[in-house]
């Protein structure tokens, strides 16, 4: 079977981009960022993402496009004979489920409350309405069921119609999307009164800050960062060099990725935390921030449920797009070991990502 390629460079750099960008770069990033020292955090990011993260990547998009296959089997096409490559393939393969296991979890939080924002259930909410509200969710396990069935369910329909004509197609315009969507919410935060504070706690190096988590751990979280972000070591984007073309420099693609995922977890920075401080909220990190923190925030605010609803339709887009990307992983693996077609391994694979995400609910 003839391997397929991307219709355009614009579809390979947003989908291997929207594989890199995911909630992480939201809800974890700017805390860090402002947990280790603000702007001195950022520069050592910056320098770890250009001397680890853009050489590790292009390796991976190297091993793809070299064997033109998944990841088990690249490392099988490509290895020399009675070396054990191919056990980081079947690991590698592994740890795409075991994301996949919560991720799609998550991703269902997302795309609810971005549900009860559009239908005006949480404005008007105070503080205590909207933590119950979030605590609430958690108690409700066919709830949570439902909405990880359709993210589910969704992901592996855009995937079986193929490459070209489901993922790029729908990654380029939810991607373009995300990136519209998050700029808006960035001028509107950047603009609110006292959101000054904000930026400062975010960007501004602070020594105080490194002292407390010492500085070999301010080194070590940039570094953990740089991998963290590009969703490196798991093969994830290892699939996207398979489908991409030999006129393409891999170290130029690579360095293009970087820059839009960095840039989409800098700017959920300038959403988040100027916000924050303009209404005196605590900035939290993980799910309190997302889903206690932000709306109230946005509840404070005037037109707060248009603000809300647009934030976490972003924030569905941003877990979808790598949901997609990873659901195509599993996909291109399963057709390569088993010679099946697209539907059937989307069938199969989407009972299993089902059953698996269920110990997490």
């Amino acid at each position: 079977m003839q391997r397929e390629k991307f219709g355009s460079r614009l579809g390979f750099l947003l989908l291997s981009a929207g594989c890199a960008i995911g909630i992480g770069n939201v809800w974890r990033f700017p805390y860090v960022v402002g947990q280790n020292g603000g702007g001195l955090f950022v520069l050592l990011y910056v320098f770890f993402l250009a001397v680890v993260g853009i050489p590790v990547l292009t390796m991976e998009f190297a091993i793809g496009r070299a064997s033109r296959k998944s990841c088990i089997k690249a490392y099988q096409e490509l290895e020399p004979k009675g070396s054990k490559w191919h056990w980081h393939g079947i690991f590698a393969m592994l740890g795409n489920y075991v994301l996949m296991a919560f991720y799609t979890t998550v991703a269902g939080w997302m795309l609810y409350y971005f549900y009860r924002f559009l239908i005006g259930e949480m404005s008007g909410l105070d503080k205590a309405g909207i933590d119950s509200a979030f605590s609430g969710m958690l108690t409700q396990p066919v709830t949570m069921t439902v909405w990880m069935l359709i993210i589910v369910v969704l992901g592996f329909v855009i995937c079986s119609f193929g490459l070209q004509k489901g993922v790029e197609r729908i990654t380029k315009w939810m991607m373009v999307a995300l990136l519209v969507i998050m700029v808006v919410l960035a001028v509107n935060s950047l603009f609110l009164p006292g959101a000054s504070e904000g930026i400062r706690f975010y960007l501004v190096p602070d020594l105080s800050k490194v002292q407390e988590t010492g500085i070999l751990g301010t080194i070590t979280a940039a570094m953990n960062q740089s991998f963290f972000t590009l969703s490196l070591g798991i093969g994830a984007m290892l699939i996207f060099g398979s489908y991409l073309g030999r006129e393409r420099r891999l170290l130029g693609e690579s360095i293009n990725i970087a820059i839009l995922d960095t840039f989409v977890a800098f700017v959920s920075g300038l959403i988040i935390f100027p916000a924050c401080f303009a209404y005196d909220v605590p900035v939290d990190s993980g799910p309190p921030l997302i889903f206690m923190t932000l709306p109230n925030v946005f509840n404070s605010m005037a037109a707060g449920r248009v603000w809300g609803t647009l934030f976490f339709l972003f924030m569905s887009f941003a877990s979808f797009s790598t949901i997609v990307a990873v659901f195509e992983n599993i996909l291109a693996c399963t057709i390569d070991l088993s010679g099946w077609s697209r539907k059937k391994a989307a069938l199969v694979n989407g009972i299993i990502v089902a059953i698996i995400s269920m110990p997490c609910i």
